[in-house]
């Protein structure tokens, strides 16, 4: 009994009795399965009092760390004379999938919960997308635009996962997140707008680079170039929306690659948003690349989904090529996240079948061979589509209309954007500094609009590549010419 005193008074041992429940459980119906320990077992009871059998814990009353039986930090341990070395939390995770690479169920998997239109809606982004990929790319390559990035191989991921958010829901994506935002409505003509950066550009308004969308009417935040910065970004929306009673049932998804997951903001915004709550789905597309660095040479431990657990995620790992399997799988993870208002984390495994960007040369690091096998073997648009087939809601006349048509929406959209022109030059000074109405911008902003019009004015027309740029812009550079401004 003085060795309990002692403790109590040291303030070393901390946590609720052994008859209080668990705090932490699963809000759903659906529980995960429990973590199997590496090399050793709890005990079997606790006892509360001095008088304990050799290895169960004392537990006195908690303040702060009430959920921990041993020491603050620590949720679920327990004593063990054992040197239990792991390192893992469970033996092994499993793949969750429904259909197999021929697009059947898999032995033991009961009828997907996927209606007709949902399932004909999914397939309607996943072969539209590789149309626009190869008109844009092959834009690229000719100089009409300055770059672009891919989404092959990735479709189902992507669309699956978009598939199951809803309209109020927020959207972060990290770089082939196009098929995310034609899901939600984006449309090929805003799309084709941003990659050319021109006067419909209403999102970011011609001053990023083609890939970086941006639709605040749907919800998808702006791409941004620096890897994983969209992390931090979406935990802070999540604890938003936590506290806000307006936007009770909305969800966060928070789209990244396997290279992010080594990013500091990685972890930095997995523990904000597991400390501080909000609904987030977290949702890697390991596609086993970043840029040129597999994922061997990336990480030792097993896959992105190992990590959840240390933050107290809920996490699944799904087949990120089965499209009906992201859908369920998300599905259940926009539940668990908006039920207990927290963070879930959803590992995709894919393959990114193209060249990282228009910057990349894959043959460099990988085989030719090695992508083909992936683009026959385990083709996340052939899947669905027999899929589709064996349900009797598809058939090879409907492709080939379907097919058709896409690549005739996607042609118009592309010549229309390209002959559009650019929008005012004065445009990339504004959204600088937010202003109210009728306050005066900060005079570094009026007097670098001020140089470019003095310049311009200099220049514009001696000069026969100025002359000839300015020509792309609306009123061809005479909003900055005729401001008021200091210049130097």
């Amino acid at each position: 009994m003085r060795r309990a005193t002692s403790l109590i008074a040291r303030g070393l041992i901390t946590g609720p009795p052994s008859s209080m429940p668990p705090m932490h459980t699963t809000t759903t119906s659906t529980p995960l399965p429990s973590p199997v320990p590496v090399s050793f077992t709890p005990p079997v009871s606790h006892t509360e009092t001095a008088a304990r059998t050799p290895g169960q814990p004392v537990y006195v009353p908690g303040r702060r760390a009430r959920a921990s039986p041993l020491r603050r930090g620590a949720h679920e341990s327990w004593w063990t004379p054992s040197r239990g070395w792991f390192n893992a939390v469970a033996k092994s995770i499993p793949t969750y999938r429904v259909l197999d690479e021929e697009g059947h169920l898999v032995a033991g998997a009961p009828e997907p919960d996927i209606t007709q239109a949902d399932a004909l809606a999914m397939y309607g982004t996943m072969t539209l997308v590789p149309v626009v990929d190869h008109v844009l790319y092959q834009s690229q390559r000719q100089g009409r635009i300055s770059f672009y990035m891919q989404c092959a191989g990735e479709e189902a991921a992507v669309v699956g996962s978009a598939a199951a958010m809803r309209d109020g829901d927020e959207v972060f994506g990290q770089y082939r997140e196009q098929a995310a935002a034609l899901h939600r409505g984006l449309g090929l003509k805003r799309l084709m707008a941003q990659c050319f950066g021109n006067v419909e550009d209403t999102g970011t308004k011609g001053r990023m680079m083609p890939v970086h969308y941006s639709a605040p009417d749907l919800g998808f935040h702006t791409i941004t170039s620096p890897l994983a910065t969209q992390m931090p970004q979406a935990a802070g929306a999540a604890y938003a929306l936590k506290l806000d009673p307006d936007r009770e049932g909305d969800c966060v998804i928070c789209y990244f690659g396997d290279g992010a997951a080594s990013e500091g903001d990685f972890h930095a915004a997995l523990n904000m948003n597991a400390v501080l709550g909000g609904p987030c789905i977290w949702f890697c597309r390991n596609n086993g690349f970043a840029i040129s660095t597999p994922i061997i040479d990336q990480y030792a431990g097993d896959g992105i989904a190992a990590r959840g657990p240390g933050y107290g995620l809920d996490t699944i790992r799904v087949d990120g090529n089965d499209a009906v399997a992201v859908l369920l799988a998300v599905r259940e993870a926009r539940a668990r996240a908006v039920q207990g208002k927290r963070g879930v984390l959803v590992e995709a495994m894919t393959y990114r079948v193209g060249h990282h960007s228009t910057s990349d040369d894959s043959s460099k690091y990988r085989e030719a061979d090695e992508v083909r096998e992936w683009s026959v073997v385990d083709n996340p648009i052939s899947r669905l589509r027999a899929f589709l087939v064996g349900k009797g809601w598809w058939d090879e006349a409907k492709e080939r209309t379907l097919l058709a048509r896409h690549k005739a929406d996607v042609m118009r959209a592309f010549q229309r954007a390209e002959k559009l022109p650019k929008p005012k030059l004065g445009e990339m000074f504004s959204d600088v500094w937010a202003t109210r109405d009728g306050d005066q911008v900060p005079a570094v902003i009026a007097e670098q609009k001020a140089e470019l019009g003095r310049l311009l004015k200099k220049y514009g027309d001696a000069w026969e590549p100025w002359a000839r740029e300015r020509k792309r812009f609306v009123e061809q550079g005479e909003d900055v010419m005729d401001c008021d401004g200091r210049g130097a």
